[in-house]
């Protein structure tokens, strides 16, 4: 089964990406990007750049509005996520609580929802 590991850091932890030295955050996510890839459940992920170089569109009455991050205050923002391959939901939540973010933001974990079948012709 397929899930999404949806990484949620806080403010704090989101200003730390913008320090190429600071060991402790990039060596703890390094490790376990490491893992996550070794142990063969990766299928793919990526991580973000920070909130601010976002933006974000919304369409009313027909017409496009686009708005530059950053968005709303809030005190998790959106730093990446992987699509892991596992057999069953606690394996996901293991590779989850594994997660640098885990700590001090969250992860979500998602079901993917499954590509439709199309009948054969």
């Amino acid at each position: 089964m397929e899930y999404m590991l949806i990484f949620n850091e806080s403010t704090a932890e989101t200003d730390r990406r913008d320090d190429p030295a600071d060991a402790a955050y990039w060596g703890a996510w390094n490790a376990y990007v490491m893992a996550i890839f070794a142990s063969g459940c990766a299928k793919s992920g990526n991580g973000l750049l920070h909130p601010r170089t976002g933006t974000r569109v919304r369409v009313e009455g027909g017409k496009r509005q686009v708005q530059d991050g950053p968005f709303a205050d809030t005190h998790e923002h959106l730093g990446g996520y992987f699509v892991i391959d596992v057999p069953t939901l606690d394996e996901a939540l293991e590779w989850a609580a594994r997660a640098p973010c885990a700590s001090a933001g969250s992860v979500d974990v998602r079901p993917v929802l499954p590509r439709p079948t199309t009948p054969a012709a």
